[in-house]
């Protein structure tokens, strides 16, 4: 009947209007869900907040160093840092020994997170951090009668700390911590604080510097008949200039530990109390495979070689004597011939992304997100000082050959960073495709492997290498022309900045040595200028490294 057709039309507008949220189990589940997100944010909040104070305190405490020495001494820096060390390096065995060993504590692990690559760094820059607490202290036990005992309890402090938070950022970077949330998320926030503490006194504390200064000019004093003595010299012997020179030389790896470790730790405080669904976890891993590349190898390798030819002529000459106008010709003609050609392979590999028609990545990932903002925050160390360098040449002379090379490498640097900055976040957000001729890959495994469970002849040999040079050729033939160029640009980059992550890194500083920026803003505001930005552009170069390879992989 007609009253039957109403009501079974009815019916489904009825079911339609359900309002789940009078049953008890939706609410139920929905308020506890609500209720893990506020518990979440107010965590973050509060240890946010507790690490800020710490910074703002001991940036009071650098700053009053800096600004009246009477009232507060480096030594009361040291004790305040000493202090916060301490307390992190309780936290840190608390969670090695108990909160990761607890049941249920690491059900998840981000994949993303701790990759090999920063995890090496960590170590390297830890040993180099601990040789120069090594030194430090030698050099202090040799002056033991004109320095406080803080100078060599502060750097003892020091070593074990670099040694317990490098294994504990080795072991559990990865790791998604299910228990203690809000007790984790305070001690990760108060060793970040302690690390960009430590970060901020090596680029303010130029003390060991200024004493080095302070001898050459008693050493020319001496020359020139004075009979004026400072009280705390270094004797004339080997084992104390050894410790003067690996001081120096090891002084900026300090900076750049303590940088990596504030992102690694930055990472893991993310990571707190997160769940990874399903959808987050890889289930193929891109390998990194040199097939499908000709051109950038061999344009990076070329690179490579000149820039460690002049790298070792410069060192020769820097430590034998004071470099030579020619040399320093020289080591900025490098860098002005090389920058442009990165910066056009940047722009045209960012255009190449324009034109693809990949979709774009939307998916929650803490990791890409942190290497998107450190990319960005690191490259301002490098533009930084380049525009200094700028005002101090224009201001001064910049017609003269030497003056005009730093002008146009200093330009020429900051466009370089723009361009791979934008390369490199481009690439990190394209969605990775599974390559072409995959089960030729998987077949040509196999056809080696049955290869190598025979015993075979020269002949077979070269048929083997013949082979295996056609299926390169068959490989780099397959690609599309917008991957293959992809690839070119990006391991030609990744070569590019290995070297020029290696040039600053291991010795040579030749925007501090060469005397033109020291000379016209001062000794102490340049020293400042040089160690806050010359650690950010060598962790720059080693993070774009990462980044490279990521676009490299998923081209």
């Amino acid at each position: 009947c007609h009253h039957c057709k109403n009501r079974s039309a009815s019916a489904p507008t009825d079911t339609s209007k359900i309002h789940y949220e009078k049953f008890w189990l939706y609410r139920h589940c929905s308020s506890v869900q609500q209720r893990d997100r506020q518990a979440q944010k107010a965590g973050q909040l509060f240890s946010g907040l507790l690490a800020m104070n710490v910074v703002f305190l001991g940036s009071a405490f650098i700053s009053s160093m800096i600004f009246n020495q009477v009232a507060i001494t480096l030594a009361d820096v040291w004790i305040l840092l000493s202090i916060l060390k301490v307390l992190c390096l309780f936290w840190i065995i608390y969670y090695l020994l108990g909160t990761s060993r607890q049941p249920h504590a690491v059900l998840y692990r981000d994949s993303h997170a701790g990759a090999i690559w920063i995890r090496g760094s960590v170590l390297l820059f830890g040993m180099c951090s601990i040789l120069l607490n090594v030194f430090q202290i030698g050099y202090s036990t040799i002056l033991i009668h004109c320095k406080s005992r803080v100078e060599i309890v502060f750097p003892s402090i020091g070593i074990l700390f670099i040694c317990t938070q490098a294994y504990f950022l080795w072991h559990h970077s990865k790791d998604c911590i299910q228990v203690q949330h809000n007790f984790t998320r305070c001690g990760l926030m108060l060793t970040i604080a302690t690390n960009l503490l430590l970060w901020l006194l090596a680029v303010t504390n130029d003390t060991l510097h200024v004493e080095i200064e302070s001898q050459l000019r008693e050493v020319e004093r001496r020359f020139a008949g004075s009979n004026e003595t400072t009280l705390c010299t270094c004797p004339n012997t080997t084992i104390c200039k050894v410790f003067q020179k690996g001081y120096i030389l090891l002084y900026p790896f300090n900076t750049e530990y303590c940088l990596v470790c504030c992102s690694v730790l930055y990472v893991m405080w993310k990571n707190v109390g997160r769940r990874i669904s399903h959808h987050h976890v890889p289930h193929t891993k891109p390998k990194f495979k040199l097939q499908g590349v000709v051109f950038g190898p061999l344009l990076g390798t070329a690179a490579v070689i000149i820039g460690a030819c002049i790298f070792m002529m410069y060192q020769i000459q820097a430590t034998s004597l004071a470099p030579s106008r020619q040399v320093f010709v020289i080591y900025y003609s490098y860098y002005v011939v090389l920058l442009p050609l990165m910066t056009v392979g940047a722009v045209i590999g960012t255009i190449i992304h324009a034109l693809e028609k990949k979709e774009l990545d939307t998916l929650k990932n803490p990791t890409r997100s942190l290497d998107v903002v450190l990319l960005m925050g690191a490259a301002l160390g490098q533009i930084g000082m380049s525009y200094f360098s700028i005002v101090a040449l224009v201001a001064t002379d910049p017609r003269d050959l030497l003056n005009s090379l730093i002008l146009s490498y200093s330009v020429l640097l900051i466009f370089q960073n723009i361009t791979q900055n934008v390369f490199v976040i481009d690439g990190l957000h394209r969605q990775r495709t599974t390559p072409p001729g995959k089960d030729e890959d998987t077949k040509e495994e196999q056809n080696r492997d049955t290869y190598s469970q025979r015993r075979v002849s020269v002949l077979e040999l070269g048929q083997e290498i013949r082979k295996a040079s056609l299926s390169y050729i068959h490989t780099y033939s397959h690609l599309s022309w917008k991957r293959r160029v992809l690839r070119e640009i990006s391991f030609f980059l990744v070569l590019c900045n290995i070297i020029l992550w290696v040039m600053p890194t291991f010795g040579a500083h030749p925007i501090f040595e060469n005397g033109m920026e020291r000379s016209f803003y001062g000794y102490s505001t340049w020293f400042v200028i040089v160690n806050f930005g010359l650690p950010l552009g060598v962790f720059y170069r080693m993070h774009s490294v990462g980044g490279l390879l990521e676009v490299y992989v998923t081209a």
